[in-house]
């Protein structure tokens, strides 16, 4: 029997890089998945469905509190219901590595609205149907940046602080209903959009291999592990945790 057998997943900015790959994994461990991003599911969708899985895509802007609730509802209305939440979607800004005295008001509110207020409404949205099940694992995506403080990039270090905050915070808040809320915290993986991205080359990327015990590239499958430990029963009793998937650059 699969991990996931008979679970029900949610997964946000799931049309490429990680949200694509843990759409892809959830599936293949048993769960049938809804996904959605701004961007086409149809790839992905047509990627899970040819390996035998089943899944369900829609546009979805987890900003809008109706789009996040629309991806809610078809799962519950086509599968059943809702086991897992992966809050995935997430913006870096579009301006790239700025110094604070460069950054925008207008960069900052972006970014944290995706991000964090993002994460926000994807709770809020889940919880009724989370609790109709008795229980749930809520996942959200922060970053090793918040932990390690990164300059120049600090709306997105900022963002991804605040879910830790939020993972802790909402885990005692649904402790009572059997909601578990914990996050992964991703150092630098090499999805496509960083390999397009010429910042993390060269100098930059061997500054990072070089901090890590484990001295390579971080790879979106690197992070599947803790992704289906969280989702499965088998991290039942764990709640309100941040797990940094790094190759030892952060301790905790």
């Amino acid at each position: 029997m699969a991990r996931l057998d008979g679970q029900v997943a949610v997964v946000t900015g799931a049309a490429r890089g990680l949200g694509a790959e843990f759409a892809r994994e959830l599936a293949a461990n048993g769960a049938k998945v809804v996904l959605g991003d701004i961007l086409s599911t149809e790839g992905i969708c047509a990627k899970i469905k040819s390996a035998g899985g089943i899944v369900t895509g829609l546009p979805l802007d987890v900003t809008d509190p109706k789009s996040i609730a629309a991806a809610i509802d078809l799962a519950v209305d086509s599968y059943g219901g809702v086991d897992i939440l992966v809050n995935n979607a997430a913006i870096s800004g579009e301006d790239g590595p700025q110094a604070i005295t460069s950054i925008s008001s207008e960069c900052f509110d972006k970014v944290v609205a995706v991000n964090a207020r993002g994460v926000f409404e994807g709770i809020k949205a889940v919880i009724p149907a989370m609790r109709r099940r008795r229980g749930g694992s809520i996942i959200n995506l922060s970053s090793g940046t918040a932990l390690k403080g990164i300059p120049f990039i600090l709306p997105y270090v900022a963002s991804k602080g605040a879910i830790i905050a939020m993972t802790r915070a909402a885990a005692r808040e649904l402790g009572g209903d059997n909601i578990r809320v914990n996050a992964i915290a991703p150092g630098l993986i090499m999805t496509e959009n960083v390999i397009r991205n010429g910042v993390f080359k060269g100098d930059a990327l061997s500054a990072n291999i070089t901090s890590r015990c484990l001295k390579r590239e971080g790879l979106p499958e690197d992070l599947i592990g803790a992704l289906i430990f969280l989702a499965s029963s088998e991290s039942r009793f764990i709640t309100g945790q941040t797990i940094v998937v790094d190759g030892g650059s952060v301790m905790v």
